[in-house]
């Protein structure tokens, strides 16, 4: 049996009876804080930029690009959507997947939503779905597929946004192996382009072609089933013989399902790069407990997993772009501020004196003692030494998830952050509302309830 048709067969084997309490609730947030960020990412360049090239929303259809009244092809609201829903890297994120997982769920599943009439039983559904797909896929490749560079929320997500769509879309197993395989040869992202407005364009294009496969296989179209293990298919080309495992990727699905926990997954408090988290919630513990300010340091020492460092060692940000994957520039914000805000990448924020004159006195390198191999992949110490000869050290060896199996944001902490982001789009009038309705997303009876909640003046 090819592969795809073996995740085919379990993509199609859950039921929404089988959903735990855990997984709603994950299911819940995850909504409220996607639809969030992706309210306050449309007014950011990337996505305006992509809707100024012609041919990109030209048609009028069925699916709403949110906080605005235009409505497109469904293939191009999950583009533009799922680019401004990663635009500010303020969304959700899984260790396992090493990357951001409702972002190729949410945003593309609304689109088709509005296409196919889907109800909030089928959108709880579809998300559990497509997260344990994505999820497992990483477990079968990583960290080797994560090493290499490549970008695994939309090189692996992809496959998740083929499964909530098979769901949504009610394709048959054989079906859904073809858009797999179809769906092998869409996928993309490099992570040489992180701090970019590539990196958002990364996710928008992964969920366009995720829904692409699935929507291009129900009207006949065809593909390899083996794409995926075949010699020259995608395990072998993205990871290479001997560096992944089938075995791992069909192994226990939904025993017990990953949203429950077991995939990691958390919501950010910063709006940036996830791997400079455990840095800043150092520095804004050491700041805090003793004290500090930018006259009082003379140095600055960070000392992130190895694993974190490669893409945010950036000593010189020139974009706010760019600083979100500074950890330079997030731990010197977070000395000076003791604490990390929307704000601190708009503008010209990252030219700020007193920042940096912070950075020139900061140094970095991998922590000598997290390994690679460590299951705690998030962790990280930060070194303050003052002026006067004080020394405060502080580490973590992993960052706490703010989800299942970690300490989850409380209904204040969520609705604090959702509203901050809607703010940049929606009318205020809006906000509360909408929180309400995406907080009881699987008791939605019609898709167009939430989606006239997301029309704006947005143009």
């Amino acid at each position: 049996m090819p592969l795809a048709h073996a995740i085919a067969e379990r993509i199609h084997r859950l039921r929404y009876e089988d959903l735990t309490q855990t997984a709603l609730e994950w299911t819940r947030t995850a909504f409220i804080d996607t639809v969030g960020v992706t309210l306050a990412g449309i007014v950011e360049d990337g996505p305006r930029i992509l809707m100024c090239v012609p041919g990109i929303a030209a048609a009028s259809g069925p699916s709403l690009i949110l906080a605005g009244k235009r409505r497109t092809s469904t293939l191009d609201a999950a583009l533009i959507n799922g680019t401004a829903s990663h635009a500010l890297d303020y969304d959700d994120v899984s260790g396992v997947l090493g990357g951001h997982p409702s972002v190729m769920l949410i945003p593309p599943m609304l689109s088709l939503a509005e296409l196919v009439g889907a109800n909030g039983r089928d959108l709880a559904l579809a998300y559990v779905v497509g997260f344990e797909t994505e999820c497992r896929m990483a477990r079968g490749v990583h960290f080797h597929h994560y090493d290499k560079g490549w970008h695994p929320t939309a090189t692996l997500g992809i496959f998740g946004t083929v499964a909530a769509a098979a769901r949504l879309l009610r394709l048959t197993s054989e079906q859904t192996a073809v858009a797999i395989g179809l769906a092998a040869s869409l996928a993309s992202g490099l992570k040489a382009n992180f701090g970019t407005m590539t990196k958002p364009l990364h996710v928008g294009h992964a969920a366009r072609n995720g829904l692409f496969a699935a929507l291009m296989v129900r009207e006949g179209f065809t593909a390899n089933p083996a794409a995926l293990e075949a010699r020259q298919g995608f395990l072998d080309v993205f990871n290479g013989p001997g560096t992944y495992n089938v075995e791992r990727i069909l192994a226990d699905w939904y025993a017990p399902l990953e949203v429950d926990g077991g995939g990691e997954p958390g919501l950010k408090p910063y709006p940036c790069c996830g791997s400079a988290h455990a840095s800043i919630d150092r520095m804004v513990h050491l700041a805090r407990t003793h004290d500090l300010t930018p006259e009082r340091v003379e140095t600055i020492e960070i000392m992130p997993h190895p694993r974190r460092l490669p893409h945010t060692d950036n000593p010189d940000p020139r974009t706010p772009l760019a600083a979100k994957f500074s950890v330079q520039y997030v731990v010197a914000r977070a000395l000076a501020d003791r604490a990390v805000l929307l704000r601190h990448f708009e503008g010209v924020a990252q030219f700020d004196p007193t920042i940096r004159d912070l950075m020139a006195r900061t140094r970095t390198r991998p922590h000598p003692d997290m390994a690679d191999d460590s299951p705690l992949q998030w962790g990280s110490e930060v070194v303050v030494t003052t002026r006067d000869g004080q020394r405060f050290a502080s580490r973590l060896d992993d960052f706490e998830r703010r989800g299942p199996g970690g300490v989850p944001m409380s209904d204040q902490e969520l609705w604090e952050k959702f509203s901050d982001c809607a703010r940049r789009s929606l009318p205020q009038d809006r906000t509360e509302p909408l929180f309400e309705r995406l907080s009881r997303i699987e008791a939605l009876g019609n898709i167009g309830d939430l989606m006239r909640l997301l029309e704006g003046d947005v143009r």
